[in-house]
């Protein structure tokens, strides 16, 4: 129960889905969370369930595409919590469903400025009270489609692999401040996106989930959970060894 003892955790895209359970999780193992998301009713009532359960968690409304409102979140969970030294970097949107060609710039640029900006803002301003703090742990939510594709959402794929590499690069530059920075590459989660994912295929909603299913080895979607304890361990000191890796949870799905 005390694996992320003395952490302080910072989780975006924290109200629903992955981010609420990596939210959950890192407080039961001892982490003072910050919760951050647009979501407001969703990601207040899931830190006073936290905070009733006696952890120490909080709230904050953050839109990760603008930058100055990161900073000045980041920097005010860092005053609450005494220091940040773990950035969750969850929010992400998989945006319009189209073929490239038809595709606008407009929706474009909608995904990259949450799944690519947002990660490299929240980094960016988390890394000096990292630098602070001695220690410091990124965990970046890339996904499946950061390490291969697949014939659809060409702006979600894009932004994925760019998150995936962006991972390494900030391993390589802070490896001797003590700051570690790992990618997590979740199979299908069965989570809001994912739901409203399928919507979009125009399948029967069913049998869209069945067919993704049947996609992985196992036969089934993940669960948030299957994420957040991968989060965990990344965050704890039981990966202090591990930097610039691609952690794969995706029930067999990319060892094809």
């Amino acid at each position: 129960m005390e694996r992320l003892k003395d952490k302080v955790a910072v989780v975006t895209g924290g109200s629903v889905g992955i981010g609420a359970a990596t939210a959950t999780r890192m407080a039961e193992e001892g982490a003072a969370v910050a919760i951050l998301d647009c979501h407001d009713a969703e990601g207040q009532a899931l830190a006073n369930k936290l905070a009733d359960r006696g952890f120490r968690a909080g709230y904050w409304h953050c839109d990760v595409s603008m930058e100055q409102e990161v900073k000045q979140v980041l920097d005010d969970v860092a005053k609450s919590f005494g220091s940040l030294t773990v950035l969750v970097n969850n929010a992400g949107i998989a945006g319009a469903n189209k073929p490239t060609h038809e595709l606008t710039e407009e929706e474009w640029d909608q995904v990259q400025n949450v799944n690519v900006k947002g990660v490299f803002f929240c980094t960016k301003h988390a890394i000096p009270h990292m630098k602070k703090a001695g220690v410091g742990s990124i965990i970046n939510l890339s996904s499946i489609y950061g390490l291969v594709s697949a014939p659809d959402i060409p702006p979600y794929h894009a932004s994925k692999g760019a998150v995936r590499l962006m991972s390494k690069t900030d391993a390589m530059l802070y490896a001797t401040e003590n700051i570690r920075s790992n990618s997590i590459h979740p199979g299908f989660i069965w989570t809001p996106l994912v739901e409203a994912h399928l919507k979009t295929t125009g399948q029967d909603p069913e049998e869209a989930r069945k067919a993704t299913a049947a996609l992985h080895p196992v036969g089934h979607m993940g669960e948030p959970d299957d994420i957040a304890w991968g989060a965990v361990y990344l965050a704890s000191d039981e990966s202090k060894f591990v930097t610039g890796s691609e952690l794969a949870i995706d029930g067999g799905y990319t060892a094809r």
